[in-house]
């Protein structure tokens, strides 16, 4: 994890010229507890923005507690895009995203606001700067027999499978990745091809939007006290009984949500007993998956050339606010 002291990072960056002024998007990124909502919302009234969650469960309806999601209050004062745009009860993928966030943009440019992408899904972000991942669109029939053999067989089946029919392609993703193993597995089915026979988007790709791109984080021993605390804060707002009502609503049949973090200990926990003994190892498991995810994000990000760092611990708010004001008006 980054810790040095240099409190930003600037990487070089190639300008193609270009004699029309590509219009400027903010994308605040960083790991999971890291402060990004406030952040957001603070550049937002300064710049006369509009907030898009890159949240890949904050598009779902009812995942409140669990994701973080901005409050009512918060929405009311900055309007928000791609939150609760999909029932618990339907897939939505990073396709999907691409294409929706586009339109957001296209949306809040209309009107000479400025979109300010804001999450900590590397995945998600990684599409809108370097265009979706290929393969064809899926469908939904072959989609549902493919989880419903993971509902019955589990993933360590299907993850063989996977292994033998594109063992490249598998040895990238772990074997507990439910919505990619299930998503591999739909492509070859119906390309009759390898998903690493399928070219990755690696080159930025050209677009009218200049992207200005930040990762705000705490070093490791900060952060991970802010993720314990904000695990136990939202047991307290009621993330249990949250995850108890969406699992009426088909919350474990969705393989990428259930499989969210706190929700996929959450539905473990709704299924045991559910003692004092039982609530404590949920909470422990919560909040070591959280701190987990937290260092998958900070190495999906290092791979990602675009994004100035900012240590949240070696500046204030303000000044953070300052640098990439700064950034944004002189667009350097």
């Amino acid at each position: 994890m980054r810790e040095s002291a240099a409190a930003v990072r600037i990487p070089q960056k190639q300008k193609i010229p270009d004699p029309t002024p590509k219009k400027r998007i903010l994308i605040i990124a960083g790991p999971t507890a890291a402060g990004k909502t406030q952040l957001s919302l603070s550049l937002a009234q300064a710049v006369g923005g509009e907030i898009v969650s890159a949240d890949s469960c904050q598009v779902y309806t009812g995942m409140d507690v669990g994701t973080a999601k901005a409050s009512p209050e918060e929405r009311a004062l900055i309007a928000h895009h791609l939150i609760d745009i999909c029932p618990i009860s339907q897939p939505f993928n990073v396709a999907e995203f691409y294409k929706s966030a586009q339109e957001a943009f296209q949306e809040i440019t209309s009107r000479d606001n400025v979109p300010i992408v804001v999450g900590g899904s590397g995945f998600y972000i990684h599409a809108l700067l370097y265009g979706p991942p290929q393969g064809p669109t899926s469908i939904p029939e072959v989609r549902q027999q493919l989880e419903k053999q993971m509902r019955e067989l589990g993933p360590e089946v299907l993850y063989e499978r996977l292994q033998i029919l594109d063992p490249d392609y598998a040895a990238t993703i772990s074997e507990y990745d439910r919505h990619k193993i299930v998503r591999a597995l739909e492509i070859m089915a119906l390309s009759e091809r390898k998903v690493s026979d399928f070219p990755k988007p690696n080159h930025l790709q050209e677009q009218k939007y200049d992207f200005r791109c930040w990762f705000i984080y705490y070093p490791r021993e900060t952060l991970y006290k802010r993720i314990d605390a904000r695990c136990e804060e939202m047991v307290r707002k009621g993330f249990l009984e949250e995850v108890k009502a969406l699992e009426k609503e088909g919350l474990r049949q969705n393989s990428s949500a259930a499989q969210a973090i706190g929700y996929r200990q959450a539905l473990e926990f709704l299924a045991s007993p559910q003692t004092e003994a039982d609530q404590q190892i949920f909470l422990s498991a919560f909040k070591k998956a959280s701190r987990h995810y937290s260092k998958r994000q900070f190495t999906w990000f290092r791979r990602e050339p675009l994004f100035r760092w900012l240590n949240l611990e070696e500046m204030s708010l303000d000044r953070l606010k300052e640098l990439i004001l700064q950034d944004f008006e002189q667009g350097n």
